[in-house]
């Protein structure tokens, strides 16, 4: 057995009270300091296709962020990007991978053509509709 009489546990909006049987419950305390929540053991990543639809400019095309993340340009640190400028991308080329809550979205370019500028740096957080690249159709 234990000592305790009682358990309560706050964890963002869920409360839990334990109470062991025959137990009073005490004179209400000061609120303790919240407890900072234990990383998790292991983190999965899945990685998701996101087709970025091509919004026409002035010198190309843009491929704008299909949602909000942090925008990588290169698989993993210390790769090669997956496009630079003077690169030919086809429509279903991936040109940089969004995390949201540790998914991994690839995001393909939309449009066939040549990339004529990088508009988003690596690990910049990105919103949704933010030009990631622009391309110069064909």
């Amino acid at each position: 057995g234990s000592d305790f009489d009682e358990l309560k546990l706050e964890m963002g909006d869920v409360k839990l009270e334990l109470r062991r049987r025959g137990a009073t419950a005490p004179a209400p305390a000061a609120p303790p300091a919240p407890a900072a929540a234990p990383a998790p053991a292991s983190t999965a990543v899945k990685t998701e296709a996101v087709a970025a639809p091509v919004v026409a400019s002035g010198g190309g095309s843009e491929v704008p962020a299909p949602l909000l993340g942090t925008f990588y340009r290169a698989p993993k640190p210390g790769a090669d990007p997956f496009v630079a400028v003077g690169d030919r991308v086809s429509e279903d080329s991936v040109i940089g991978i969004i995390e949201v809550m540790k998914l991994m979205n690839s995001v393909t370019a939309g449009k066939a053509g040549t990339v004529t500028e990088i508009l988003a740096e690596n690990g910049e957080l990105v919103e949704h509709g933010q030009a990631l690249i622009r391309i110069q159709t064909d």
